[in-house]
């Protein structure tokens, strides 16, 4: 009786609602074959070895497969295309897409009507775009490991994920390496980009148009910029690591109405975080260390609330282009700055004193490098001096009125 009930259990999982697991291997004949004989639920599952592609998913089918195998698409367009709903790609190793950035030949390709894909524990290798999101909605791609074109100059290869006008979707858990950006969105919106792990790219995220979306916990290791965000609103970066990168950590470009917080951002980065035009901001409890310049904040942007942040070690705290005055505070505290020279002498955690990055000696020194000889001179102290007794002297800039005593734990 024992051995008949397991029969049963497993015939009825294995074909549920009519749905049935075919097991092929490379012998079986060309998998587009194997595809247009599936019924809508059933599994193709596919033994190790290595199938030819490309190959077109038009129904609503899972395609997996058992370790070692592989997927190849011969050098030519995409190596998987996928055009129906419901789709699920799954454990398969996929490589050598087509090479024409014109056709965005990818390794996945999901069109407009591959809404609620999966794409999951793939390894993804030498293809030009690893998964492209043509607008499908509420797409999921996770846990896969992405590789690009390391044979290609940078601005050669394609994005390690591709989201063009993909509401809804998300991408987590992810390694992606060497490819052009780690993950390139636009517009779009509704997306999450959840707890992935980036290296040896241009940009780790490059948002462009994408609004009400999420990037949080993910890690930027070694590329050119961690977090490029332009033209986008309503955004939460949480809890992001910038490690290693080299010109900037986070990069705001007519971003608004967003949050930014929690974000670390170290490794000796030109510039930490950039912020160009961007306005209505909440950037609050972040830790930016070891840069040549901790904040560089131009192009009029307003109204946004900056304090609970951490600036350790930068060699350029904040660089202001601009003439307004600003605050960079809050009554019960600003933020924690490493070069400020002060006491708390009432114990409340707060100096006594306000801090100012911005002082004119700071201006001409960017305007003219070479005057950092003259720091110790006696007309530039005089400078100083005279600034720090006449407030009006101050060219306009970044004042934090409650400067913290200690950093703020993250």
């Amino acid at each position: 009786m024992t051995a008949l009930f397991v029969a049963v259990l497993y015939l009825f999982s294995s074909s549920v609602q009519g749905a049935t697991v075919h097991a092929v291997s490379p012998a079986s004949g060309p998998l587009n074959e194997l595809i247009a004989d599936l019924q809508p639920g059933d599994t193709l599952l596919l033994s190790a070895g290595h199938y030819s592609g490309s190959i077109i998913i038009d129904r609503s089918v899972k395609i997996e497969g058992n370790p070692g195998a592989v997927i190849d698409g011969l050098g030519a367009g995409h190596v998987i295309l996928v055009d129906a709903p419901d789709v699920v790609v799954q454990g398969l190793t996929i490589i050598n897409s087509g090479e024409l950035l014109s056709e965005e030949h990818s390794g996945v390709f999901i069109t407009k009507n591959g809404s609620r894909a999966i794409v999951s524990n793939n390894q993804i290798r030498h293809n030009l775009i690893g998964i492209n999101l043509k607008g499908p909605e509420q797409a999921l791609i996770t846990s896969n490991s992405i590789i690009g074109r390391k044979d290609l100059r940078m601005n050669e290869r394609g994005n390690g994920v591709h989201v063009w006008n993909s509401p809804g979707s998300v991408v987590q858990k992810n390694h992606i390496s060497q490819g052009r950006d780690g993950i390139f969105s636009t517009t779009s919106r509704n997306n999450r980009f959840v707890d992935n792990h980036f290296s040896q790219l241009r940009f780790a995220v490059h948002y462009m148009y994408t609004n009400h979306s999420e990037i949080s916990g993910n890690i930027s290791e070694n590329n050119h910029v961690g977090y490029a965000l332009m033209y986008s609103s309503h955004l939460k970066v949480i809890n992001n690591i910038s490690r290693g990168d080299r010109d900037r950590g986070i990069f705001f470009n007519y971003t608004n109405h967003s949050e930014i917080t929690n974000n670390r951002v170290s490794g000796g980065a030109e510039k930490c975080a950039f912020v160009y035009n961007s306005n209505i901001n909440q950037i609050l409890n972040n830790h930016f260390e070891g840069c040549m310049i901790g904040v560089h904040f131009t192009a009029g942007s307003e109204q946004n609330e900056i304090y609970g942040n951490n600036f350790m070690g930068n060699k350029t705290q904040v660089k202001y282009v601009g003439t307004r005055e600003l605050e960079w505070s809050q009554t019960d505290g600003g933020n924690y700055w490493s070069d400020h020279l002060a006491f708390d002498l009432d114990g409340n955690s707060i100096a006594d004193k306000p801090y100012r990055p911005n002082t004119i000696v700071d201006q001409l020194i960017w305007r003219h490098p070479t005057a950092k000889v003259l720091l110790n001179s006696p007309a530039l102290q005089l400078l100083q001096w005279a600034q720090s007794h006449f407030p009006a002297l101050h060219p306009g800039g970044v004042q934090d009125s409650f400067p913290l005593m200690q950093p703020n734990t993250l």
